[in-house]
């Protein structure tokens, strides 16, 4: 599979890159492989929260995302790059290059009694962040943090980013939030009210990773360093600023059947996915455009989600910006991904509006420097309630709704189900890798198989870092990805498989092959390179090669802790 020629031009034009674009510099001065001496790069790994495989315009989506698709056309995409399914898991097994379940985040933040379900990162596990400052590197952190149950301002606090190998962080240590007043706001160990009256956290993430690149050149500029940017755009609730809903203002007034087949054609003429792929059904839960009630509701709910996406991608662009600025724009590794699919959760959007609007009353507004406690704030900073239910047009601070399973369904175009499930559309996730310094052919897609424990590997290679067998004084679990470097040559990633379970839905993949099952259910096998919507199902004609992968889930299952759901407490 490979990308059209003209279609390749069509997409760089549309980055905004000329005919230089399609040649590579040579840099290899600043890079040899990890066997000799070479100048490590800087890494900075950027994640979006809820967004789904073919939002961005470099994967087939019609949000305007101009900073991510320069990165891709400079870079290299892939298309078959897998996370966990849910947030804090995901975020387990990204800063520590393990499965989630080995990290002690099986599912959420609670404690379920087993060693694997504890909510909270283990000591048998190390982070990007204390691996790669072994290496001397500096290390920074903008954005959600999520893989602790302990959030509070008093602490224990022995989970939190300053304690798990960064020197620096600004961001939430909850998992989500108002986007004008997020819940457990903390800068390095501090919890903190917002510092603006027109504060909105993406444009903060964006802030002080810029203000972290500046201040590294200006006191550390001899050493790498490693910074992690977590967006928690475009996670429920749906806010944005009104300048970035207006750009988007009449854009899904044809719903999302017709996105959905505008997206699949994009796809396929990039080489995302395959022709001979079908796109999926709509959900049977989805009613067809033209029978949907209250399409100005609907509409509006994508047009802030687009709007939260833009705003992520110009905080992108500023990043780069200032990377550029200090020069260290060439020598810089830069991944961009998700922590899950399209989010179907209809958080806020269901039922009658509340508070009763006949009887709402004036509240106090928040003191200043109150702090925020509230996942969803009762009332804003300046004394509105807010506002969910049925028919709430989202965007300003005073709602807190979702955007929904329809539009949901569409986000992950072409694949089957949503966060939460271990199908393609639960699991699937963008991945831009962009550094000049050593990824020299342009625009490129790799179709190598991949997964959230080969950033800690990929990391670890290019820093020439150490992971290690024992850290202060605990026994560590070895690391379970495999570098990426050499998928960015083209170059197969060699595995015996991949592995996924969350809420008992349960996966393998090997090769082609994924064994997959939707709890509770039965397994089904698809053949990924026929058939990666997963509409065919051959458990029934390869009953062999279902036991011989069922098998292989077992043994990994044990290995790694992993209950049958729902997991009952122990003890």
């Amino acid at each position: 599979m490979s990308t059209n020629n003209c279609t390749r031009r069509d997409f760089l034009r549309a980055a905004g890159l000329g005919a230089a674009a399609l040649a590579a510099p040579s840099c290899s001065r600043l890079y040899e492989p990890a066997t000799s001496k070479f100048r490590r790069p800087n890494i900075v790994l950027i994640m979006a929260d809820d967004m789904g495989f073919s939002d961005i315009g470099c994967y087939g989506g019609e949000i305007r995302t101009p900073n991510l698709d320069k990165l891709a056309a400079n870079g290299v995409r892939f298309t078959q790059f897998y996370n966990t399914a849910r947030c804090c898991p995901t975020r387990a097994s990204l800063m520590t290059g393990l499965y989630q379940h080995q990290a002690g985040v099986g599912h959420m933040m609670g404690d379920k009694g087993f060693d694997a379900y504890r909510g909270d990162l283990n000591n048998r596990c190390v982070t990007i962040a204390e691996v790669l400052k072994q290496a001397n590197y500096a290390t920074y952190m903008s954005g959600k943090w999520h893989v602790t149950k302990h959030r509070r301002p008093e602490g224990p606090k022995h989970n939190w980013p300053c304690q798990r190998g960064f020197d620096r962080f600004y961001g939430t240590i909850h998992g989500a939030g108002s986007f004008y007043d997020p819940c457990s706001l903390t800068r390095d160990n501090t919890q903190i009210p917002p510092d603006s009256d027109n504060y909105y956290y993406t444009d903060a993430i964006s802030d002080n990773a810029v203000k972290f690149i500046s201040e590294h050149k200006s006191q550390k500029a001899d050493r790498p360093f490693f910074m992690y940017v977590a967006y928690t755009a475009p996670h429920w609730p749906m806010h944005a600023l009104p300048e970035d809903i207006a750009r988007y203002k009449g854009r899904y007034d044809k719903g999302w059947d017709a996105l959905r087949a505008e997206r699949h054609k994009r796809m396929i003429e990039m080489g995302i996915v395959r022709g001979e792929w079908r796109l999926t059904p709509r959900d049977e839960a989805v009613p067809p455009w033209h029978e949907a009630k209250d399409r100005d509701w609907f509409t509006r709910r994508m047009e802030v989600y687009a709007a939260m996406v833009d705003r992520l991608d110009q905080g992108v662009g500023r990043i780069v910006s200032e990377l550029k600025r200090t020069g260290d724009f060439a020598n810089t590794l830069i991944f961009f991904l998700a922590d899950n699919g399209g989010c179907a959760e209809e958080y806020g959007s269901r039922g009658r509006v509340k508070p009763d609007p006949s009887k709402v009353v004036a509240l106090k507004p928040m003191a200043k420097g109150e702090l925020q406690y509230d996942m969803q704030p009762k009332v804003t900073r300046d004394g509105k309630p807010v506002r969910t239910g049925y028919g709430v047009m989202p965007g300003p601070a005073d709602t807190y709704i979702a955007y929904g399973k329809p539009w949901a369904n569409a986000s992950n175009t072409p694949f089957r189900r949503y966060k939460h499930w271990v199908h393609e559309g639960g699991i699937a996730t963008p991945l831009i890798a962009h550094w000049p310094a050593r990824i020299t052919t342009h625009g490129k897609l790799r179709h190598q198989p991949g997964h959230l424990i080969d950033i800690m590997a990929t990391c670890v290679d290019v820093a020439a870092a150490t992971y290690p067998s024992e850290y202060k004084g605990s026994k560590i679990t070895p690391m379970e990805g495999r570098s990426l470097v050499p998928a960015f040559d083209d170059k197969p990633i060699q595995r015996e498989a991949i592995y996924f379970e969350h809420e008992g839905n349960r996966a393998v993949r090997a090769g082609k092959w994924k064994l997959v099952s939707k709890h509770p259910g039965g397994w089904e096998l698809y053949d990924l390179e026929a058939d990666r919507t997963e509409l065919n199902s051959l458990a029934q004609k390869y009953p062999e090669k279902v036991q011989q992968l069922k098998a292989m889930y077992q043994r990994w299952a044990e290995r790694c802790g992993v209950q049958p759901w729902p997991v009952k407490r122990r003890g």
